[in-house]
């Protein structure tokens, strides 16, 4: 349970948001990870705040002489590190796939004082400028500076409550597809173009829902075969365009529907445990299909932990 003392926010917040490392490990350990797992979460969470070390120390239940060592140790990046990345991928994404904010109001957001900070940040970081990188993202160099983020948060921040899905009846849905196939860092530009073609086809995600079906884990599969189809709700005819989208469904019948609150770094944990922790126990059979998630509410349009996906384990 999260200790976060005098703080306005309540302990009962947090409960179920933090989670400790596998059973094996020594009891000790498993406190400390969890008591510092608090801290991601709370970092997550009020990314647009000032965090002062003694705020993040009192979250952690230790001292304030202390804390940064110990979060460095535990987790293999300084505290500051960690919040500059977390601020630094959400602007590298507003970037990319949101071309009517401006620089400005993006920098303003990520905690810098005007864009001239911002961008010497952001150079730092990816050897590219806003501006370039809003025109030509580096995506192979974005993906694995991220990859040991990913590692972090899967790792230490996969929540603790019972999975409870619900069985639902789903009618086959018409969909417009886009499929990616290779290198999973190379996604962003799948993304880019999908986005392209909803634009010039008015099919906004408020009137159009949007899918990902989902063929392996990216971080698991050989990057050539790694498959993620994008959709769009969308009756045929379809004309693909320049981007080659295709007419597709996503199949009908029963499904496992569990909802989903969180950043995209541990919805695979979601995942996870859907086939690990709940399905040996539910008397269901799984279909001959891939599961699929609807994208209910999207980042960085929402802040990472407030963006929310369904994802649906297909059933006999």
């Amino acid at each position: 349970m999260c200790n976060i003392g005098q703080d306005a926010l309540t302990t009962a917040r947090y409960a179920g948001t933090c989670s400790s490392t596998s059973p094996d490990e020594p009891r000790l350990n498993q406190d400390l990870y969890t008591r510092f797992a608090c801290v991601l979460h709370f970092m997550d969470t009020h990314l647009d705040e000032d965090l002062p070390l003694s705020r993040l120390a009192e979250i952690a239940g230790v001292s304030r002489w202390h804390f940064q060592r110990q979060f460095a140790a535990l987790f293999g990046l300084g505290v500051y590190e960690y919040i500059q990345l977390r601020r630094l991928k959400r602007a590298a994404l507003q970037l990319a796939f949101r071309p009517g904010q401006s620089v400005l109001d993006i920098a303003l957001e990520s905690g810098y004082a005007g864009p001239e900070a911002f961008a010497r940040a952001f150079r730092r970081q990816w050897g590219q400028s806003p501006s370039g990188f809003r025109q030509s993202p580096r995506w192979h160099d974005w993906h694995y500076t991220y990859l040991p983020l990913y590692t972090l948060r899967n790792r230490h921040m996969t929540p603790l409550r019972p999975l409870q899905p619900e069985i639902v009846e789903r009618a086959a849905t018409p969909v417009a597809i886009l499929q990616h196939q290779g290198d999973p860092a190379l996604l962003g530009q799948t993304i880019r173009r999908f986005i392209a073609w909803r634009k010039r086809n008015q099919m906004p995600p408020s009137t159009h829902a949007t899918f990902n079906v989902l063929y392996n884990d990216p971080y698991t599969t050989p990057a050539a075969q790694y498959r993620i189809d994008l959709a769009v709700a969308c009756p045929p005819p379809v004309v693909g365009g320049d981007e080659g989208l295709v007419a597709d469904v996503l199949p009908g019948g029963r499904y496992a529907r569990l909802r989903y609150t969180g950043p995209d770094e541990t919805l695979g944990a979601a995942i996870r445990a859907l086939y690990v922790d709940w399905l040996p126990y539910s008397g269901e059979t799984l279909r001959d299909t891939p599961l699929w998630i609807e994208r209910v509410r999207f980042y960085p349009d929402v802040p990472e932990h407030q963006a929310i996906s369904d994802i649906y384990l297909p059933l006999v």
